[in-house]
């Protein structure tokens, strides 16, 4: 695709309006437990489309075939950190049964299930049940000194979903005992100014990639059929539309000037998450995406740059990607996804995986599983 075209794309995202949530914020929405008793998810929700093209499938499932064998390296189902300058097994399991349950598997069903379910059955090891603990509901493994919170909220994105899909088995009780423990953890840590930092705990401290991650959790949580008090989701959207600067960017913290395009994108699905899909923090958030876009389209351009890669590419991708999915033009999100898959087609390893992440290749694999696989809208989370 050439930069003009991608100036012509992102410059058409200006202005522009999003849709209406079929759910209305974070309610239950049955059609999100469509397979009750872990059914492979071989249907499409209405709306949904398949991957464009066979190749983007195909790469896909290497990828998954890839994230499995290295998972089977490993006695307790935890994902290796290949790669990764830090090790966070929490993290990095909550997101490869995230990428399985993207391709329609469930635990024990389809052709990543028993994976999907040694994953579960990690995460479910680690939850802290103590009553008298004062961390209960925590995710963590005393290996992992990165997660921290971010990887419970994964975890706990991770235990939604796949409880969404198997609530009557005997892991799906479970899931349902581990899902509650894990909300009132979040729910107990939120900070006094409404976000969340590093430690399951409230603290002065906050920033937004971790708010970010939770209240996805909570929304999935929540259409679980777990309760979540709405009075901690109003804090935390004010939160997030507190952090929002004049030039509709996102920062990472309140305080801070620092913004970006993977900041705001994952602002605005974590606003669409809570059921705000219009108003004018929507609408300025999409505005600066745009003129991003539209500027690196530019300087790829006169610099002659194949590729201006953003710092943190992987996370930008995966929020960018939920955040234009739900814009009510499907082509906004279409002629973008176009390019990245084209990108990430080309770059995949010969073994199905990618590299390229501080946080490792199960990291930077998984991610891409998820934007992969993404217009399938398996994933609760993912739907329209």
């Amino acid at each position: 695709m050439t930069a003009a075209a991608l100036l012509a794309i992102a410059a058409g995202l200006v202005g522009a309006g999003v849709g209406t949530p079929n759910d209305g914020g974070m309610v239950t929405d049955a059609a999100r437990r469509s397979a009750p008793d872990g059914g492979g998810g071989s249907r499409l929700p209405a709306g949904a489309s398949a991957p464009d093209g066979d190749a983007a499938g195909a790469a896909a499932e290497r990828a998954l075939d890839w994230l499995a064998a290295r998972q089977a390296e490993e006695l307790d189902g935890s994902q290796p950190p290949i790669g990764a300058e830090k090790y966070a097994p929490v993290a990095l399991t909550a997101l490869s049964a995230l990428a399985y349950l993207s391709a329609g598997n469930a635990p024990e069903r389809g052709p990543h299930g028993h994976s999907l379910a040694r994953s579960i059955d990690y995460l479910l090891a680690h939850v802290d049940r103590l009553d008298e603990s004062p961390e209960r509901g925590y995710v963590s493994d005393e290996r992992d000194r990165t997660s921290h919170m971010h990887g419970h909220g994964f975890a706990t994105l991770a235990l939604a979903e796949a409880y969404s899909c198997s609530p009557k088995t005997a892991r799906g009780r479970r899931i349902e005992e581990a899902l509650r423990f894990a909300v009132e953890r979040i729910e107990a840590s939120q900070g006094v100014d409404g976000g969340w930092y590093y430690q399951p705990r409230p603290d002065v401290l906050h920033e937004n990639s971790v708010t970010i991650c939770v209240v996805q959790a909570l929304r999935a949580a929540k259409g679980a059929g777990i309760q979540v008090r709405p009075e901690t989701i109003a804090r935390a959207v004010d939160y997030v539309k507190r952090s929002q600067k004049e030039d509709g960017s996102f920062r990472y913290a309140l305080g801070r000037e620092d913004s970006s395009v993977a900041l705001t994108a994952a602002a605005i699905s974590t606003l669409n998450a809570t059921g705000i899909y219009a108003g004018k923090e929507v609408a300025a958030g999409y505005d600066f995406v745009a003129r991003e876009l539209a500027a690196r389209a530019l300087t790829r351009e006169r610099s002659e740059l194949s590729a201006l890669a953003p710092p943190f590419p992987f996370y930008e991708r995966l929020y960018l990607a939920q955040a234009l999915w739900q814009h009510t033009e499907r082509e906004r999100f279409e002629r973008w996804a176009g390019a990245e898959r084209a990108r990430l087609l080309t770059d995949q390893r010969p073994d199905g995986s990618w590299g390229g992440s501080s946080f490792g290749d199960s990291y930077a694999t998984a991610v891409n599983v998820l934007f992969l696989t993404l217009p399938q809208g398996l994933l609760p989370i993912f739907q329209r």
